[in-house]
């Protein structure tokens, strides 16, 4: 569900467009506040953090990690990768139990 939810976010967000340095500020705050308004919709006792990445696809290299010390049995994470001609875009939700 959650991995649907930022590729829901993305894909409307990106979709028709082409990469734009003046509008990836406006894009990524957009696929984090769309996706936090749909997991906090489902009602789950979580608190979310939404990460995005937005680069250019022009060759280099993007490797991302992310290292986190929570509970392995009711925490959890999911990253939906998304790409096109001219950019990539990396989301990613974090997951914690109240």
């Amino acid at each position: 569900i959650v991995v649907n939810i930022l590729k829901a976010a993305v894909e409307e967000t990106l979709a028709q467009h082409l990469y734009n340095q003046q509008k990836v500020g406006q894009w990524i705050s957009e696929i984090c506040e769309k996706s936090t308004k749909k997991l906090v919709a489902l009602g789950k006792p979580f608190k979310y953090v939404v990460t995005c990445v937005v680069m250019q696809r022009n060759g280099a290299g993007l490797h991302t990690t992310s290292s986190c010390f929570w509970d392995n049995a009711n925490d959890g994470s999911a990253t939906f990768r998304w790409e096109e001609k001219t950019m990539y875009c990396v989301a990613t939700c974090f997951a914690l139990a109240i």
